[in-house]
């Protein structure tokens, strides 16, 4: 699996205020998964619980798009560059989640699947994943939250990410086994950091506005 981590602004010549030369340290490319995952034992029901935190409205594919489209919308390079850093690790998230669903699922029979109530996933797509939620809804671009409104989308991402924590939480109350408690753990802590993390940013941005608006009752 590939994970990417940012390094600096990860910024780009598509507005994001870098130049190429800096763009080419941007990136730390590192062929393992962000946190390990090694899950034993078979669990096609819990797969299909945890299949929402892939493609469903509050998972980490819905994160990822949300926080690298709204970057563009950030009033200056601190809010680019924490909305890339997020959202890259968001990606990197979806590949944990991947691979926690293709081992728990690993070796099932069509039969298993069946009673799991994963049959139409694999009338459509076999043993493949396809990014749906816990009720088999597909990925839905409507999860895609952008205002236009800088200060609305960094509330929004933090409502985001304590509905991820949350359902972080519901998955760990399904499940007793400690191989698959443990990422899920992990990435329920991930969503507490950047929750604090836009918070801070968003404090930030209000104290810029409020500063800005006394300059302008000085001058007039």
């Amino acid at each position: 699996m590939l994970v990417t981590h940012i390094l600096g602004l990860g910024m780009n010549h598509h507005g994001l205020g870098k130049t190429n030369k800096e763009v080419l340290t941007m990136w730390k490319y590192e062929k393992k998964l962000q946190y390990p995952v090694n899950i034993k034992n078979k669990d096609l029901k819990l797969a299909k619980y945890i299949v929402t935190q892939y493609g469903g409205p509050a998972g980490e594919l819905a994160a990822a798009w949300q926080y690298l489209d709204q970057r563009y919308n950030m009033p200056d390079d601190r809010g680019k560059a924490l909305l890339t850093d997020i959202g890259t690790e968001e990606l990197a998230h979806v590949e944990i989640i991947s691979t926690m669903l293709y081992q728990l699922m690993q070796g099932a029979t069509v039969e298993e699947l069946k009673k799991a109530g994963l049959g139409e996933n694999y009338a459509q797509f076999g043993k493949d994943l396809f990014p749906s939620d816990s009720f088999g809804n597909p990925f839905n671009m409507a999860y895609i939250k952008v205002s236009g409104d800088y200060i609305a989308d960094i509330e929004s991402n933090m409502g985001a990410e304590q509905r991820a924590r949350a359902t972080y939480e519901h998955l760990m109350d399904l499940t007793n086994d400690p191989d698959v408690l443990a990422p899920l753990a992990f990435l329920r802590q991930r969503e507490i950091v950047h929750y604090q993390r836009f918070k801070e940013l968003r404090n930030y941005y209000l104290e810029m506005k409020k500063q800005t608006t006394k300059k302008q009752e000085v001058q007039y």
